[in-house]
């Protein structure tokens, strides 16, 4: 007997493709095509595209430093820093899950991206920057320490997304005022409702007055 049982006749035109076929294939086209372009009608069908199995070998800057890593191509970039680094880089926490919050944050390309949304085989020749690369206890960055001195966190699950995502925006724009470091951090929540405080580090890092910030929150 047959291992699987046989596969349904298509009901299109002779010649055409069956639906287990074609649902196989258009599988394979979204593991393989994430993050890439949509191939010109009529260059290629969905069957054509290459699968991706097992776990993918990915090689990638973090820190600073070369790594390779090993992953099911399902695997996000959250979860490979947290579950399949020795040792696990657990600075970048895992809140929502779902892009909503913005405590994974991390910059690609030295851009903010939301870990949980990034698959790890899309790193593969990027530069990655965790809270881990931004600085250390015994060598803070000024965005870290000015958020310790304006007492910029609560639970701290937030903090290191915030963190990166404020390191991001000064290194573009060091000297950016109060609505545009606003827009910047948009895509970060703190549940504690700790922004007046993390709104007031930054402007000490860039400089401006930080009683402005309260007075504008109402404080």
């Amino acid at each position: 007997m047959s291992e699987h049982p046989p596969e349904p006749r298509s009901t299109s035109s002779a010649g055409g493709v069956s639906r287990r076929r074609f649902l196989q294939g258009s599988g394979g086209a979204l593991a393989a095509g994430v993050g890439t372009a949509a191939p010109a009608a009529g260059t290629a069908s969905a069957a054509d595209a290459p699968r991706l199995r097992g776990e993918v070998e990915v090689r990638f800057e973090l820190n600073g430093e070369a790594r390779t890593a090993r992953v099911e191509p399902r695997t996000t970039l959250l979860s490979l820093l947290r579950h399949h680094l020795q040792p696990p880089l657990t600075g970048t926490k895992e809140v929502c899950d779902r892009g909503n919050c913005g405590a994974c944050t991390v910059q690609i390309d030295g851009l903010p991206a939301y870990s949980c949304l990034t698959l790890a085989v899309d790193l593969a020749g990027r530069r990655v920057r965790t809270i881990e690369g931004v600085g250390t206890p015994e060598s803070l960055h000024p965005v870290q320490r000015a958020f310790c001195e304006q007492d910029a966190s609560m639970c701290g699950f937030c903090t290191p997304g915030f963190v990166v995502a404020t390191v991001a925006a000064l290194e573009r724009e060091p000297r950016a005022s109060l609505e545009r470091v606003k827009e910047r951090l948009s895509g970060n929540l703190c549940r504690c409702g700790t922004y007046p405080h993390i709104f007031a580090a930054v402007q000490e890092v860039t400089g401006q007055r930080t009683d402005e910030v309260y007075r504008e929150e109402g404080r």
